[in-house]
């Protein structure tokens, strides 16, 4: 019974068109990525651009097919609400980001495009430097989130405008 419940699960599932999402392919085979090489949200999109195989990143914007233009990235820490003392008891994590896609000449493929991701975080002054380690978890998640939302902008630009 369990088995026959499993196999009709499963055509279930392949006849509404669920499928795990593939490798992105982008429409370009060469990019510049405005980021130093040093930030950590430059290594990780640079490795998952890597990861894909076909596209090469080049260390010389006039030489790539196109250029990623960071216009902006901050962290920023928000009071939420304060307790009875006038303490902090919440707040929110924000981390904006915000760029553009380009020929070297010029030509804009991708309009600036802003993302903000935000967290929200209860504080506990006895456990300030769990706290922190959380912080930075959340910043990193909300790092990596951001890399695969450009990842998903980059793969649907149109190059022949």
């Amino acid at each position: 019974m369990k088995k026959l419940l499993l196999l009709q699960l499963v055509f279930i599932l392949s006849a509404c068109g669920f499928a795990l999402r593939g490798p992105v392919s982008f429409p370009f085979s060469s990019l510049y990525i405005a980021l130093p090489d040093a930030s950590p949200l430059g290594g990780e999109l640079k490795r998952q651009i890597r990861a894909n195989g076909k596209t090469e990143i080049l260390s010389a914007p006039d030489k790539a097919q196109v250029i990623l233009e960071v216009m902006g990235e901050s962290r920023e820490k928000q009071i939420l609400s304060l307790n009875s003392q006038g303490r902090v008891r919440e707040y929110n994590l924000l981390y904006t980001f915000s760029f553009r896609l380009r020929s070297p000449d010029g030509r804009e493929y991708l309009a600036p495009v802003s993302m903000q991701f935000k967290r929200t975080v209860t504080f506990n002054e006895s456990q300030v430097l769990a706290k922190e380690a959380e912080d930075a978890l959340l910043y990193r998640d909300m790092q990596s989130d951001l890399v695969q939302q450009i990842m998903r902008r980059l793969s649907v630009v149109k190059l022949d405008q």
